[in-house]
C-alpha cells in the first residue's frame, strides 16, 4: 500500500490532479512512441551555430548538461557569435587543430563535442586566456586575472582543468601581479591537451561527421 508521501507526491492537490507539463514542438508523447513503434525523437533539424535554437539537437545537448549540474554546478555560456561554415572549412578542419580553433564556428563545434565529454571547460579556459590578453586597462586585467583562477585554477571550482604541478607554482607566482601572459604556460598545456587528445575522437564523433554530410549535402542542393 503506497505511503502518505508517496499519494502526495502523485497528487499534491486533491482538487486538481497535477497534470503533465506540455511538452515542446520537438518532443513526441509516449502514447506517440507506442503508436509509431519507436523511441527515437524525430531528426534533429538543423545544426545551429549560436547554441540559441531551439532545435531539438540542442535541446538534448542542454539535458545532458542539467543532468551534469552535480559536478558543473552552473549552465553553458552562450556560444560565440558566427557564420555558418562551408563545406571547405569544415573539412579543413580536419586536416589541422590550428585551423579548427582559428574558426569561430569550428570552435563552436568543438566545444559542443567537448561538452559530451564533460570536459568543455578546457574550452572555456582558452577563450577566457584569450579574452585576458585583449584587455589593456590594468585593473580590468587584474579582475579578469582573478576570475580565471577562481574558475579553472583553484582546486576548489568544479571547472578545475588538468594542469601540471610546475605551471600551477608558476602561475600562483604570477598572480602576485596578474598580466596579460599570467595563464600563457597553462594556456598552452590545454591546447596541447585538447589537440592530443580531444581532437582525434571529435573527428570520429557523430557531430563532425553529421555536419560534414549536412554542409556536403547543402552546398549540392545551392
Amino acid at each position: 500500500m503506497p505511503t502518505v508521501y508517496e499519494v502526495g507526491k502523485q497528487y499534491p492537490d486533491p482538487e486538481c490532479p497535477e497534470r503533465p507539463l506540455p511538452m515542446s514542438r520537438h518532443e513526441t508523447s509516449p502514447a506517440a512512441l507506442q503508436r509509431t513503434g519507436t523511441n527515437q525523437r524525430p531528426n534533429p533539424c538543423c545544426f545551429c551555430w549560436c547554441c540559441c535554437c531551439s532545435c531539438s539537437w540542442n535541446e538534448d545537448r542542454e539535458r545532458a548538461w542539467r543532468a551534469s549540474r552535480e559536478t558543473k554546478l552552473e549552465t553553458i555560456p552562450n556560444c560565440e557569435a558566427c557564420s555558418k561554415p562551408t563545406t571547405e572549412e569544415v573539412k579543413g578542419w580536419a586536416q589541422s587543430f590550428d585551423k579548427l580553433m582559428k574558426n569561430p564556428a569550428g570552435r563552436n563545434v568543438f566545444r559542443e563535442f567537448l561538452r559530451t565529454e564533460y570536459s568543455e571547460e578546457n574550452m572555456l579556459f582558452w577563450l577566457a586566456c584569450e579574452e585576458l590578453k585583449s584587455e589593456c586597462n590594468k585593473q580590468s586585467i587584474e579582475e579578469k586575472a582573478r576570475v580565471i583562477y577562481e574558475d579553472y585554477i583553484s582546486i576548489l571550482s568544479p571547472k578545475e582543468v588538468s594542469l601540471d604541478s610546475r605551471v600551477r607554482e608558476g602561475i600562483n607566482r604570477k598572480m602576485q601581479e596578474p598580466s596579460t601572459h599570467t595563464f600563457d604556460d597553462a594556456q598552452l598545456q590545454i591546447y596541447t591537451l585538447m589537440h592530443r587528445d580531444s581532437y582525434p575522437r571529435f573527428l570520429n564523433s557523430a557531430i563532425y561527421k553529421a555536419l560534414v554530410q549536412s554542409v556536403s549535402r547543402s552546398s549540392s542542393e545551392s
